[in-house]
């Protein structure tokens, strides 16, 4: 008999709800830009499946049942758009993104017509992982994106639901891989974090410790955090990293 069961007056602790992660579907028939991609939304949380074909897509998609698609206009076997009209039809809920070289306006009136956002190429790969979550938070408001509490270290804020970075007040742009480390870091504030143990959680790197990308990245991140306070991140020499 559980403890709960002997004593019916007691209090059942409820279980904490399960966040879910948003799935993306991308269709891009470039493996290296598909890659990219797929890298940088997972990196942001989102669960990702990649497609090159029309049909690959849409044989994802009925077993995945994406809440987004981010997809090629221009496929080895159809359409992007047509693609995105028949997820529709399929999946009346899932929001579309398109990605093209297409920059006229025609081209841009007509994918939005029933698409939900339209980026052209070259595009930043932050602007596309923002854009992906702008849209997912108007179409299915607190749904797939939870609001998460700020991680915060002395003057600075991490804010881990849009992935912005503030010391002082003042915006730090990071890329995704700085702002990683630097939330491996504040996760760990109040210890000295050594390289190895970042090199495995922020670049999946096992046992290659005479590689100088930490140090290359504590570089880059003390460069944009220092602007705007005090010198924040500590070296002990021979053994890692740390918060001040």
């Amino acid at each position: 008999m559980s403890h709960s069961e002997g004593h019916p007056g007691a209090p059942v602790a409820e279980a904490a709800p399960v966040e879910r992660r948003a799935t993306v579907l991308v269709v891009e028939d470039e493996p290296s830009i598909a890659d990219v991609l797929a890298i940088a939304l997972r990196f942001h949380h989102f669960d990702v499946m990649t497609a090159g074909t029309v049909r690959e897509a849409l044989a994802l998609a009925e077993r995945t049942r994406p809440d987004c698609a981010l997809l090629d206009v221009m496929l080895p076997d159809g359409d992007g758009r047509a693609l995105g009209r028949e997820l529709r039809t399929r999946m009346p809920g899932v929001a579309l993104v398109f990605l093209t070289a297409r920059d006229a306006p025609a081209e841009i009136v007509g994918a939005l017509g029933f698409g939900d956002d339209y980026i052209t190429k070259p595009f930043h790969i932050d602007e596309v992982v923002a854009r992906i979550g702008a849209v997912l938070r108007r179409t299915r408001p607190g749904d797939v994106l939870p609001q998460r509490p700020p991680l915060r270290h002395g003057d600075l804020e991490l804010d881990e639901t849009t992935y912005m970075v503030r010391r002082n007040g003042h915006e730090v742009q990071l890329t995704p891989t700085e702002y990683a480390l630097l939330r491996f870091l504040v996760r760990n504030a109040g210890r000295v974090v050594p390289k190895e143990q970042l090199l495995r959680h922020v670049w999946n790197i096992e046992h290659a410790a005479e590689s100088t990308v930490v140090e290359t990245y504590i570089s880059y991140l003390r460069r944009k955090l220092d602007q705007a306070g005090p010198p924040l991140i500590t070296t002990r020499r021979g053994v890692g990293y740390g918060l001040a």
